[in-house]
């Protein structure tokens, strides 16, 4: 294992840019804040633009804090508590599944904000949740997360360039999320109000799905730790 002391050689430097290749190509594609955006905005309709951005402001900080948690400590704290990852997989999943509902089965016009949307006099509570998690952050992105970081930790060890790609990384997965949620309202007026519902419903529909997905997973991972009896 190399500690803190092992210097910027050729070696360091090639091992933190392939971290932080593998936190890009792993990482972004699942939070996908593009795909992300219709959500957001629907969720945050009532509010004014400077408040959205402060929110997009928030939930980005939130992303990165929560996925470098995840990269970092993750694994030892779902070992603290004796969860396994396929429990987060299908915690997370119906979670996710619950917000992607909600969200397809909302009658146009004027939110209901008991079920979730983002209420304008206290619009900064809910950006944690449902807006970083499930919606930005779900239990794919954290497991991938624990994964990453707990390979990571077995092949490189506490290593300081290690630790600054992988910080990078994420930073830079945060700071995509408060691009595109942050202008998403320019996205909807550029796409105009029909298409904007169109691909709100669509990806609510793919939220659905994934959050399907992640239960099924969690499930067959259970499942297929069960010893079976030979009769």
């Amino acid at each position: 294992m190399r500690w803190f002391g092992s210097g910027l050689g050729n070696e360091a430097m090639a091992d933190a840019i392939n971290t932080l290749l593998v936190i890009l190509s792993a990482l972004f594609p699942i939070v996908d804040p593009l795909s992300g955006s219709p959500i957001f905005l629907a969720l945050t309709k009532e509010c004014s633009l400077s408040m959205r951005r402060a929110i997009a402001r928030r939930v980005a900080w939130d992303s990165f804090f929560l996925m470098t948690a995840s990269y970092f400590i993750g694994s030892h704290v779902l070992g603290f508590f004796g969860v396994s990852l396929p429990v987060v997989q299908v915690a997370g999943g119906m979670v996710v599944v619950g917000v992607g509902w909600m969200l397809l089965m909302e009658k146009d016009g004027s939110p209901d904000v008991s079920n979730g949307t983002v209420k304008p006099q206290d619009p900064l509570r809910q950006a944690f949740y449902p807006l970083t998690l499930p919606l930005t952050v779900g239990p794919g992105s954290i497991s991938v997360a624990v994964t990453l970081g707990a390979n990571a930790t077995r092949h490189y060890g506490i290593h300081i360039t290690i630790i600054t790609a992988a910080l990078l990384g994420t930073g830079l997965i945060a700071l995509s999320v408060y691009f595109c949620y942050g202008f998403a309202e320019r996205l909807a007026r550029m796409l105009g109000e029909t298409a904007t519902s169109i691909i709100i419903r669509l990806s609510s529909f793919l939220l659905l799905c994934i959050g399907v997905q992640i239960v099924w997973n969690g499930l067959g991972a259970l499942l297929s730790s069960v010893p079976l009896r030979v009769q």
